[in-house]
Order: C-alpha cells, then sequence, then structure tokens
C-alpha cells in the first residue's frame, strides 16, 4: 500500500477537535526550554552512555510518545508536550549522528534538511490548502504538522551547530542572532501585519537554534566558546524547567476544561435540559 493510499485511507476517518495547543506566552517558553532542554540531555546521554544505547532508546521513546500522541483525538497537554520533548531529544541525536558519524558538514546538512521542510511546506499546502495549525483537526494534517516539527527541530540542530562552529560565530553570538530573528518575526507580526502562518513558522523554527544555542553555551567547555557548567547539571536544571512550564499549562488546562463544562451545564439548566 502506497504513502498515496495510506493518507486518504487515514482521511476517511472523522474529523476530530484541534490537537494542537493555543499558541499563548507559556507555549513560547515551554518550547524554547525543550528545545535547550533537548540539546542538554542529548548531548549528555551521547557522551555518558554507549552512543547506541542512547540513540537507539531515544528512538523507542520518540516512537512511543508518537503513539500516544495519535491514540488521542483531541489536544491532551501531557501527550503533545511529551512528543515536543522526544522529538528534541531524538531530532538532535539523529542530527548530530550524520554529521559526526557520518561525516556530512553542516552546510549540507543545513541544506538537506532546509530542503525537506520546504518539501513538507509545499506537500501539507498543495493537499489540505492552508498552513494553519489551527486546522490540525485531522489525522492526515496532524501527519503533515508533526513531520514538519520534526524537520524544524532536525534543521535548528544543524543551523545552530552551522553558525556557532563552521562560521566561527561562537555559541552566545549564535543564541543572540537567532534570538534577535525570532523578535523580528513577532515585530513583523504586531507591527508590520506578516500573515500569522508565515509568522507563526518563521519563529517556530527559529526557537530550535536559539534555544539550543543557548543551552550549548551554557555546557560546553571554555575552549568551545562555552561556560563550561557541563551537560549534566544543565540538562537536569532544563529538564525541571520544561516540567515546571508544562505543569503549567496542564494546570491551566484543567482549569479551562472545568470553566467549559461549568458553563456547558449552565446553559443546560437555563434551556431546562439535563447537564
Amino acid at each position: 500500500m502506497g504513502w498515496a493510499n495510506i493518507f486518504r485511507q487515514i482521511d476517511e476517518r472523522k474529523y476530530y477537535a484541534t490537537k494542537v495547543p493555543e499558541i499563548t506566552l507559556a507555549f513560547w517558553v515551554a518550547k524554547i526550554l525543550s528545545t535547550a532542554m533537548g540539546e542538554a540531555t542529548s548531548d549528555f546521554l551521547v557522551f555518558h552512555v554507549n552512543p547506541y544505547v542512547a540513540v537507539v532508546s531515544g528512538g523507542l521513546g520518540f516512537l512511543l510518545a508518537l503513539w500516544l500522541q495519535f491514540r488521542t483525538t483531541r489536544y491532551r497537554p501531557l501527550a503533545y508536550w511529551l512528543l515536543v520533548v522526544m522529538v528534541s531529544i531524538f531530532g538532535t541525536m539523529v542530527a548530530d549522528v550524520i554529521h559526526v558519524v557520518l561525516g556530512v558538514p553542516y552546510v549540507i546538512s543545513t541544506s538537506l534538511f532546509a530542503g525537506s521542510l520546504l518539501l513538507i511546506l509545499w506537500g501539507w499546502n498543495a493537499s489540505e490548502k492552508t498552513l494553519s495549525i489551527h486546522s490540525v483537526a485531522t489525522p492526515r494534517r496532524e501527519l503533515f504538522y508533526w513531520a514538519t516539527v520534526i524537520a524544524t527541530f532536525a534543521l535548528g540542530t544543524a543551523a545552530g551547530d552551522l553558525t556557532a562552529s563552521t562560521f566561527g560565530l561562537g555559541y552566545l553570538n549564535s543564541a543572540i542572532m537567532f534570538s534577535l530573528l525570532f523578535a523580528a518575526a513577532g515585530i513583523a507580526y504586531f507591527v508590520f501585519r506578516l500573515n500569522e502562518v508565515a509568522a507563526f513558522w518563521i519563529a517556530y523554527i527559529l526557537t530550535r537554534p536559539m534555544g539550543a544555542s543557548f543551552a550549548d553555551w551554557f555546557d560546553k567547555p571554555r575552549d568551545m566558546s562555552g561556560l563550561g557548567f557541563g551537560t549534566a547539571p544543565i540538562a537536569a536544571l532544563l529538564t525541571v524547567a520544561v516540567a515546571l512550564a508544562i505543569g503549567y499549562i496542564w494546570l491551566r488546562f484543567q482549569r479551562q476544561s472545568v470553566s467549559a463544562t461549568i458553563g456547558t451545564n449552565q446553559i443546560s439548566e437555563d434551556f431546562g435540559e439535563p447537564g
């Protein structure tokens, strides 16, 4: 069975509620922290555990998180953010394997990942006529969404290493550069009315090299333009930060769900219907 038939079969299922979160400040904080955490955690596992065991374990964790996310029929914060975290960790591993093990230069890997991302976005738009994440409410659109997310993580990892190492900017300068570009996307949206979809995906792509560059700056040795705090403490600290951010998002989601339920019950009572 070809991919076209698989997509057609999946698309025949009923539509369901959105599978992605509301885009808020908490979303961007959790996203940036998760990218930094994925970078530091991946480096720690690869260099302090058997690298083959680390990559295989990361791959299995990613597949498990993917399975859990696709079992849900609407947005569930814990399942969604678990997959984001595993994409960050495993995506970093894959990008590093391509450079370190296979010897592919960052210029080439960055170009390949950028081309892959553009191809996915083109296919998504050609199939669904939109790239808006607000439309991610069918299985096929969710497949396109996560394929895009995975590609952005791989591209961001390679691009961050490209600017820091190949171009010689160092981790801090790279982090500052990507932060300014991220801010520019926001300014272009709020001030100059840049298209909402374009602004979102530009900012989303930039969060990966920005977060990863900051993580590398903190944990890499001083002779590599880092502060030398080490991967273990930085990975642990960022894991706690990500857990707190996701915990806040989950609690907020729970409160909103309760409020929506109370509102629905109140409406039912007003119209004399059972709750």
